[in-house]
């Protein structure tokens, strides 16, 4: 009798051991992300977006160079979306508070809530994108969007027939000037006599009054419209096609959503900017500094000038406008062309 409990107690003792050797590995969603090993080893990376993605490709992007960059590297990461304004703040103390080692952000919307909760957190690295808080713990990324700008309006410029082209664009704030200037300067310089309008729409997110200004632009005789006023494009594109007009979007390649109509895309790698920042981290390499992306460095561009696209080009545009802006690109490049820079004058 002694015997049977003396195997008993052994068997109940060896089957806790091996209970107590498994209550280490994670389970769930967590045991996928220790399979390159322990996730506790792993850096934790989150990305606090001031708005919910939607169809803007600026965040799309975002989070797209987040996703690329966890698959390379080895990384947890985490989108965060805001609901409203209210939420920006609080998201970002969420992020602080589940100790992620990197925290990136995005654009003038956040620079309010970055400016309070990096001071409290100076041993938290974080990074924001799209504009610059000179903290000694953020590190700021901008783009040279008056670049592609330039290219953008050059191509316009060569390519009208009324010799008159629009601009909706989605506020009226420093920031979209750059997109501005660098337009009316790469028009001019192609066609001095070349009339543009720009009208504000107000709001990133507002589609039909983008397409009331399309519209009007088009009354006027323009017969190019760019679209800089970010989800309102889808409502510059709608215009386009109703009336007949060409148009461009922004940030990513849209042309493929009509390519009859919607016949350039400026374009802007927040993919990319993501992708080295966390690549720069985990790398070891991380600095607090600004990052400046141009045409030079593959952070703006203009599609089939510096970018293939998957849609034909357009007969508007035509390969002998392509093949000049692409000279105008490369004199960019090389510092032969100077293009305004909105923010600095």
């Amino acid at each position: 009798m002694k015997k049977s409990w003396s195997i008993l107690l052994t068997m109940v003792l060896f089957v806790g051991l091996l209970a107590g050797c498994g209550s280490d590995n994670p389970s769930g969603s967590d045991a996928s992300a220790s399979d390159k090993g322990d996730s506790k080893d792993k850096k934790r990376i989150a990305l606090v977006l001031p708005e919910k993605i939607g169809v803007n490709p600026f965040f799309a992007l975002m989070d797209e160079g987040l996703k690329k960059a966890a698959t390379e590297f080895g990384v947890e990461v985490k989108t965060i979306e805001s609901t409203d304004p209210a939420s920006i703040e609080q998201n970002l103390r969420t992020a602080v508070a589940e100790k992620y080692d990197l925290i990136i952000t995005a654009t003038f919307q956040m620079e309010d809530a970055l400016k309070k909760v990096a001071p409290e957190n100076p041993d938290v690295p974080f990074a924001i994108i799209d504009t610059v808080v000179d903290l000694p713990n953020v590190r700021s990324v901008v783009f040279r969007e008056h670049e592609a700008a330039y290219l953008l309006g050059a191509a316009a410029g060569l390519s009208t027939k009324t010799g008159k082209i629009g601009n909706v664009v989605a506020n009226d704030i420093p920031i979209m000037h750059k997109y501005i200037t660098g337009f009316e300067e790469g028009a001019k310089s192609v066609r001095p006599d070349v009339e543009i309008f720009v009208n504000y729409v107000g709001s990133f997110t507002d589609p039909a009054k983008a397409k009331e200004f399309a519209l009007l632009q088009n009354s006027k005789g323009a017969d190019f419209v760019a679209g800089l006023s970010a989800v309102g494009d889808l409502g510059v594109f709608e215009a386009a096609k109703e009336k007949g007009f060409y148009t461009s979007g922004q940030d990513t390649d849209n042309t493929g959503v009509d390519p009859e109509h919607v016949v350039l895309a400026q374009l802007k790698s927040t993919d990319t900017v993501v992708y080295e920042t966390v690549k720069d981290f985990t790398e070891g390499n991380y600095s607090f500094d600004v990052r400046d992306y141009g045409l030079k460095e593959g952070g703006v561009g203009l599609t089939y000038v510096t970018h293939e696209s998957k849609s034909p080009l357009n007969d508007f545009i035509g390969q002998e406008t392509v093949d000049k802006v692409k000279a105008i690109a490369d004199d960019i490049i090389a510092g032969k062309i100077k293009v305004t820079n909105a923010l600095e004058q």
